[in-house]
């Protein structure tokens, strides 16, 4: 899929991928793997990309690198599955005040969000894991999608209809949906719930973009499940990554800013909306809360291990579910509070008086 020269204005055009950084090599080196796929796809135009926190280049660099190329109009399109704080606040924050400063014509696309060729995508994934596996009826087979988790309920509930679609497509006996940490229910939790459903094959797919210690942390907990549960086989799916299909939908969001057709849904979004339980949201500052991160490259040791069979700095191994700590962690008192925080199934970091043992990426 190529984009059409005519779609372009006389003004010199530009795209940067906006990702959000990761202390994980191998998803940076993924991120840009993809970006050098795109640039493959578009090449009458100048592609670079930056990143919000934790890796380098930031954003602004990116930004910089196409208006030392004469780009007179950029094209950014958020890297992220869904709409939530990082592609709603976060990045356009990034953004206007870029333009600000230095008068960039910046035009923001949209999320790569529900999408058929996004769906397409996460199929081919889950057949690639069903055809390493023996035969099992699909209506014996329970499907469990693993989302990164947010809260903004707009976000989850998009990985809940991209749980439902793949169930419906497939023809699975169940579909669920947990997430990897901010909201409920937990990866942990919520399989051993579903494994009282009494299906015989549990599929479970990490609907993340790219590999780091997340992905690992949901293969962990599924591991463990599974040990204890020796009667249910659990099937492993690997992430979306540089799919053909993930490709195809930038390059859509792409003509989507060109052709003046991109727009956010705000009939769900929390800062927008009357959304039930987040009321007090409506209309906060959009503002960036990653600026202390911005460039940090840091690398943690136990990330390039991808926390499998990793161990801490004294050489005890980490327990499955507990610290992986960073130096950073994002501080939730800068954002209204999520109102379900006390949530039995939900990650400790966020109750709203946490133990004196809770360790901020503990239960994400």
């Amino acid at each position: 899929m190529t984009l059409p020269l005519d779609a372009l204005s006389d003004r010199k055009h530009g795209v940067l991928i906006c990702g959000h950084g990761s202390r994980n090599r191998l998803a940076v080196e993924e991120f840009e793997g993809l970006a050098h796929g795109l640039k493959a796809r578009l090449p009458d135009l100048p592609v670079e990309y930056g990143f919000l926190e934790f890796a380098q280049p930031i954003l602004r660099e990116g930004l910089d690198r196409l208006r030392a190329q004469g780009v007179e109009k950029v094209l950014a399109i958020p890297a992220m599955l869904f709409a939530a704080g990082h592609a709603k606040n976060d990045i356009p924050s990034v953004l206007n005040t870029y333009s600000a400063e230095t008068g960039l014509d910046i035009d923001y696309g949209r999320e790569l969000g529900v999408d058929r060729l996004m769906i397409a995508a996460a199929g081919a994934r889950i057949r690639e894991a069903l055809s390493a596996a023996g035969p099992c009826p699909a209506a014996d087979t329970l499907l469990v999608v693993v989302g990164r988790g947010s809260s903004d309920p707009d976000a989850n509930s998009n990985v809940a209809k991209v749980t439902r679609m793949l169930v419906e497509g497939f023809g699975f006996g169940w579909g669920e949906t947990v997430y990897s940490g901010v909201t409920f229910p937990l990866v942990d939790p919520g399989l051993r719930h579903v494994v009282k459903l009494g299906f015989k094959r549990i599929v479970v797919f990490p609907y993340f973009l790219f590999s780091g210690v997340l992905v690992s942390r949901i293969r962990q907990h599924t591991h463990g499940v599974a040990d204890d549960h020796p009667n249910v086989e659990f099937l492993d799916a690997s992430y979306l990554g540089d799919h053909s299909f993930v490709l195809d939908t930038f390059i859509e969001r792409v003509k989507e800013v060109l052709g003046g057709e991109a727009s956010m849904n705000c009939s769900l979004c929390k800062y927008r909306a009357q959304v039930l339980g987040f009321e007090q949201e409506v209309g906060l500052d959009q503002a960036s809360h990653h600026h202390h991160v911005e460039g940090l490259t840091e690398a943690c040791d136990l990330c390039e291990k991808e926390c499998t069979g990793a161990c801490q700095p004294d050489g005890i191994p980490i327990p499955l579910g507990g610290a992986h700590h960073h130096h950073h962690n994002h501080d939730h008192g800068h954002h209204h509070p999520y109102p379900h925080a006390d949530h039995p199934l939900g990650p400790s970091t966020l109750r709203r008086a946490p133990s004196k043992e809770d360790t901020p990426e503990a239960e994400s």
